[in-house]
């Protein structure tokens, strides 16, 4: 018997390990700013801290970016007025302003990259939400970090981003960048009611509908009707399995904000293309990740099965 126990040990270690493995496989490390590299274009990262932060507060931001040296990066504030130029709302009080980015230009075709520091901290906008209303607001190719030392929406972080073009040489177009809060917005009230999975699949519906407004356009040389619109974002959630989640009113919400979009010059840009070209591989990549992780779930419960199965059977050979 003590041949036959050493064998289901070893077996059950076994499957033990390659469950581990195949868990630690599917983890993915997201690439980070380095501020001791200087970008031809801008030169340092740019680090647009919330106005609102006393100078204490700001270092501790600046270490949750990594940046061990504040000399490597070019710094400002957001303030209230920034987010009434940019975004064009609010009261242009500067304390409520916490939320804080630091970017990056990239070379030409490397695409937007968010990733948000503290997510524990952003507490309602996702990193591909931010990605595809910076793509809408005009942002190409930049790396970009969120992050907040407390809780906040982070709805406003954006203005740190267009502040950081700005500062650079680069302003951005204010219709767009006003459409692109109205779709961050939009976006997050419907991923309230959403799992992670399906917010993901709703970001990818975004990237559907908007190449399927540039193609309309492009092929009849006219912007889409109501009507089209509707069609066109029906048939996005149908394609990414939203049809029976997403309400006739958030359609709705959908339908007016895509009207205000394809009014704005990124319904032609061959840049915000390409840019969603990229972003809808990141967001396959993540759909992928995450029917990977459900299937990994699942190996962990067979596992934990099989362990259950074993000691009732050695229970029952000993008694």
């Amino acid at each position: 018997m003590n041949k036959w126990f050493n064998q289901i040990v070893k077996t059950t270690i076994a499957a033990s390990t390659l469950g581990m493995a195949t868990v630690g496989m599917a983890e993915s490390v997201d690439a980070q700013i380095n501020t001791s590299v200087v970008n031809e274009a801008w030169g340092k990262p740019t680090f647009v801290y919330g106005g609102g932060l006393s100078e204490a507060q700001i270092s501790e931001t600046a270490d949750l970016f990594g940046i061990d040296d504040r000399a490597n990066v070019e710094e400002m504030p957001a303030t209230g007025e920034d987010l009434q130029t940019y975004l064009g709302y609010g009261s242009g009080s500067t304390s409520s302003m916490i939320s804080s980015v630091l970017v990056q230009r990239e070379g030409e075709g490397e695409g937007v990259e968010v990733m948000v520091e503290t997510p524990e901290n952003i507490t309602k906008i996702t990193e591909e939400q931010y990605m595809n209303a910076a793509i809408t607001a005009g942002v190409e190719d930049a790396t970009i970090m969120v992050g907040s030392i407390w809780p906040v929406t982070g709805e406003s972080a954006l203005t740190g981003v267009y502040k950081a073009f700005d500062a650079n040489g680069e302003t951005l177009e204010k219709e767009r960048m006003e459409v692109a809060q109205q779709e961050l917005e939009t976006t997050s009230d419907i991923s309230e009611e959403l799992d992670e999975e399906q917010s993901v699949q709703l970001d990818q519906a975004m990237v559907d509908i908007k190449r399927e407004l540039a193609e309309l356009k492009e092929q009849v040389g006219e912007l889409a009707t109501r009507e089209d619109i509707e069609r066109i974002i029906n048939e996005a959630l149908e394609k990414n399995s939203l049809q029976n989640i997403v309400s006739q009113e958030q359609v709705n919400q959908l339908v007016i904000l895509f009207e205000n979009y394809q009014q704005t010059s990124a319904i032609d840009s061959q840049a915000v293309k390409a840019q969603l070209e990229n972003l809808a591989g990141d967001l396959q990549d993540r759909l992928g990740a995450a029917w990977q992780s459900a299937e990994e779930s699942g190996l962990t419960d067979r596992i934990a099965q099989f362990f259950s199965e074993l000691w009732q059977t050695l229970v029952g050979l000993f008694n």
